[in-house]
């Protein structure tokens, strides 16, 4: 799927309505995607169509002239749709839908906070707010494209969902994808009572270390080992997208190839439809030319140059785990055993160290300290191989959703410091 954008609208439309639908954030009735293409024809979901089994022949495409073409009727929302479309020409593409945590927003009419992490804040931006209206009505269109017109490119729908825009289809679903998530978080750190989101200027730290910075190299023919960790880094990019640890726009993976060349996964690229061409070789400071590596690339070449026992390092934005990056609470790993042999001591580093001082945060880590939180910013998880790195991701992020749902029971009783010495002993740790 890496030429998504050369795909027709229809079959855009489809790719992404299912794949909202696979991931829980819409229901069988509910939600409408349209594009805007070129030649001023708008295509859009149609009204009454199960969402869960939609091929492109059900989608509508209604001319300049206002000629419907298609076997269904276009979306009961197509009011808003057309009215935004007017009120901001530079938006290609919506997405409509009603994921269960921005609807919580929606109903006791707050906005989510997307300065829990730079990235959020960089993709979402400020958040609108429209007024409720009668679904399907021109009032609703009105109030949602005069929302828009002051500039953003997301809006809550008072007591009724959320719409994103985007420059093309792909783009408004990580506005949408990465809006939910960031809700899910902003609701999760609200049990603790309080978190902290960042200002300006620590959001500007994330744009001052592109990964474009790095000089080139013509990369010579690959080898067998490169083809390899190419490929195996993609197979687990895709299983942490599948299991809820990475969204499409956040979450880096690096794998050693040798003491002073390893791979890692580009800047920008959506998470889901990553293939192995893609993947960025780094050599002696210079990376594969024509390719942008992920702005984490400092912090990987520290820690690859001064751990030669750490072959795989992992970072990504699981939502439980990465509560506890914001809360001024401890990650207490001694939930049960495989919790501590994986996890062992958890430190949380201070904001920024990732762009400003990266060799702090691997000076962090060791044989006994395998993964730490980024305050702000996500999971580190490093390993061995990249299913030992994945593996202590996956137990970081499950460890997460048991302590949260701790707090509806009661305290956290640990294992005891008798019993986590046992651990150490029977598991040589």
């Amino acid at each position: 799927m890496t030429q998504f954008a050369l795909l027709p609208p229809r079959h855009q439309l489809v790719e992404i309505l299912t794949r909202i639908y696979e991931q829980g954030l819409t229901t069988t009735s509910g939600g409408n995607l349209s594009i805007h293409d070129e030649d001023g024809n708008l295509w859009i979901t149609p009204a009454s169509i199960d969402k869960g089994a939609l091929v492109p022949e059900d989608i509508v495409c209604i001319h300049p002239d206002g000629t419907v073409e298609g076997r269904h009727r276009p979306s009961s929302e197509y009011p808003f749709h057309r009215m935004i479309y007017a009120a901001r020409p530079d938006l290609r593409a919506l997405v409509h839908a009603h994921p269960p945590a921005l609807v919580s927003f929606s109903i006791v009419r707050k906005l989510p906070d997307t300065r829990i992490n730079p990235q959020s804040r960089d993709i979402c931006g400020e958040v609108g707010y429209a007024p409720y209206a009668l679904p399907g009505s021109e009032a609703l269109g009105e109030q949602i494209a005069a929302a828009f017109a002051s500039g953003p490119k997301a809006v809550l729908l008072e007591n009724h969902g959320i719409v994103t825009g985007g420059v093309d289809l792909l783009d408004a679903f990580q506005r949408f994808e990465t809006l939910e998530y960031c809700a899910q978080i902003n609701i999760r750190a609200a049990a603790f009572g309080d978190y902290h989101n960042l200002n300006d200027d620590q959001i500007a730290l994330f744009h001052k270390n592109p990964g474009g910075e790095l000089p080139e190299f013509s990369s010579s023919a690959r080898s067998s080992r490169e083809r390899e960790l190419r490929l195996e880094i993609c197979r687990f990019v895709h299983r942490a997208y599948e299991r809820r640890l990475m969204i499409s726009t956040g979450g880096t993976v690096s794998a050693r190839v040798n003491d002073n060349t390893f791979l890692i996964t580009p800047y920008g690229a959506d998470r889901k439809y990553l293939e192995s061409d893609d993947i960025v070789l780094i050599q002696n400071g210079q990376r594969e030319a024509g390719k942008i590596p992920s702005r984490a690339i400092r912090m990987h070449q520290h820690i690859y140059a001064e751990h030669p026992h750490i072959n795989c390092i992992m970072t990504a934005q699981p939502p439980h785990a990465t509560t506890y990056s914001i809360v001024k609470r401890h990650f207490d790993t001694r939930l049960i055993p495989e919790s501590y042999i994986l996890l062992r001591e958890m430190p949380l580093t201070p904001y920024g160290l990732q762009f400003q001082q990266p060799e702090r945060i691997s000076a962090l880590l060791t044989r006994d300290t395998p993964v730490i939180l980024l305050q702000n910013d996500s999971v580190l998880a490093t390993g061995d191989t990249i299913l030992q790195a994945f593996d202590r991701m996956e137990v970081a992020e499950f460890s997460a959703q048991a302590l949260l749902q701790t707090l509806n029971l009661g305290e956290l009783v640990p294992i005891t410091d008798e019993e986590i010495d046992n651990l150490k002993r029977k598991f040589a740790l």
